[in-house]
């Protein structure tokens, strides 16, 4: 079977559980999940949904989402959008928009909350900015690594240029994305961030000081758009029609702008630069017992979806000192995972299907993607989680202690973990010494994960209730072949 037939395979499977066609209300996916919007929940099959191969887990939050890896889900998503699009009955535009309502009030009633809200937006601001972020920091690191070495001079300005003028521009795509999330025209927001990086503001004062290009940045240009999008907004309701072409952008960006350059700027800037002074200060003085806290506490973030927020203060370390201390520390919370998956497979020697879910998914945990280790193997046994957290926390605590002791660990950009990370280490000390120190980390993060699980992740009617033979249940997909049983309920810790 072709790569194309088994992706149109997986979505293939998925659709019918799923309420088929006209079930649909809206498809997307991030780097692992896809994400759906439903018309009518109770026509989804979970179990039988879990029960597919390809499926890692799902997790229900505003969208119904499906946990198929990275990589798989880029794939199969556009497969699924054309079967969606191919099988979905014709619909008026007024049916369409009364259902979708419909759909969005009474999620928004089950599961929004204002905080749940506000991080889903800043979310949806900055993961579509991931890839660019890990491309040019692969490239800033091949660069970094060139110079030290030596080598190909005339080619590492070339590296340079393509490795920093996103990063330079960046503000300008926060505040695209930004008006575009808030319901504003996503290029007024982009023209009025665009003012925080335009080198003209160093000839203007403000409070006291000469403006600096790039001041207040990814906060500065998300502060700007937000307020571009309220005064576009307000000019659309009082604006008259016949002038709205020309009155609404310019009003937005001059109003906006004003406020920008002669507040926003300075008030980010301030903000930008007390995150960054609290980040250093935090691993300079506590960097163990910090390190041990957000390595402990980042799976359960992962596990809600809230880990997407941190992306703006990590931009923020990034802009500021070239690089983010926190990543490496958030990233031992995947080697406690790992670490977890391998002794619930030998604590588990009889369940074969614990065991296929575990082999299929370590190696996308030792390149950082935690959640098919999270939501096919430790969060459905419950206790095996918690020990998985204590492997994360020790290993936080163990690079924590070298920012402590002064040694720096950094990643110059975000979205990969665990093994995936090194290409994009660097520090404030030679990069064979960055690189040990997280490595190690690593490893602290995969032993006490381990043992932590292997001595005290299975009460004995754990194993009683697992440790048995299990045969694959023989459930027909749209490619024939057969899949393994599902996972087993959540068991209270």
């Amino acid at each position: 079977m072709s790569t194309d037939d088994k992706n149109r395979a997986i979505a293939a499977a998925i659709l019918p559980l799923v309420g088929g066609a006209e079930n649909i209300g809206s498809v997307a996916h991030c780097m692992t999940r896809l994400r759906l919007g439903l018309r009518d929940r109770s026509l989804v099959q979970d179990e039988a949904l879990k029960a597919l191969p390809s499926v890692m887990g799902v997790v229900e939050d505003d969208t119904y989402q499906i946990v198929l890896g990275p990589g798989t889900v880029a794939r199969v998503t556009p497969e699924f959008e054309a079967l969606v699009a191919a099988s979905a009955p014709t619909h008026t535009a007024d049916e369409l928009a009364a259902q979708g309502a419909a759909i969005k009030a009474a999620r928004k009633a089950k599961n929004q909350t204002p905080f749940k809200l506000f991080l889903r937006r800043i979310a949806n601001i900055f993961v579509p900015l991931i890839p660019a972020l890990i491309g040019c920091g692969i490239i800033a690191g091949l660069n970094g690594l060139l110079i030290n070495l030596g080598r190909l001079p005339s080619v590492t300005p070339a590296l340079a240029a393509m490795a920093s003028g996103f990063m330079a521009l960046i503000a300008v795509f926060v505040g695209f994305n930004t008006a575009k999330e808030f319901g504003g025209t996503p290029i007024l927001g982009g023209a009025v961030a665009a003012i925080i990086v335009f080198p003209g503001v160093a000839k203007i004062d403000a409070f006291g000081q000469t403006l600096s290009p790039g001041q207040g940045g990814v906060l500065g240009a998300l502060g700007a758009a937000v307020l571009a999008v309220y005064v576009e907004k307000w000019c659309r309701r009082w604006v008259p029609e016949a002038l709205d072409v020309l009155v609404t952008p310019t009003l937005t960006v001059l109003v906006s702008g004003l406020v920008t350059i002669f507040g926003l700027m300075f008030v980010a800037g301030e903000v930008s630069t007390a995150i960054g002074d609290f980040a250093n200060w935090l691993l300079a003085n506590a960097g163990a017992g910090a390190g041990f806290v957000l390595g402990g506490l980042f799976l359960p973030l992962v596990m809600l979806g809230l880990h997407q927020a941190l992306i703006p203060i990590h931009t923020t370390l990034i802009e500021q000192q070239g690089f983010t201390v926190l990543l490496p520390i958030l990233a031992m919370a995947g080697a406690g995972q790992v670490g977890a998956a391998v002794a619930v497979y030998l604590k588990l020697p009889r369940n074969g299907s614990i065991r296929r879910t575990i082999k299929s998914a370590l190696p996308a945990g030792f390149l950082g993607v935690g959640e098919p280790l999270i939501y096919g193997v430790s969060l459905p046994l419950g206790r095996p989680f918690v020990t998985a957290c204590v492997g994360g926390a020790f290993g936080g605590g163990f690079v924590g202690l070298f920012n402590m002791l002064g040694d720096k660990v950094g990643s110059t950009a975000i979205g990969p973990s665990g093994w995936a990370l090194f290409p994009l280490l660097d520090g404030n000390k030679g990069l064979g010494e960055t690189i040990a120190i997280y490595a190690g980390g690593l490893l602290v993060g995969y032993v006490v994960g381990f043992v932590a699980t292997y001595f005290w992740g299975f009460s004995r009617e754990l194993l009683e209730e697992f440790n048995v033979e299990t045969e694959p249940a023989e459930v027909p997909v749209a490619s024939g072949g057969p899949v393994a049983p599902q996972m087993p309920e959540p068991v209270k810790v």
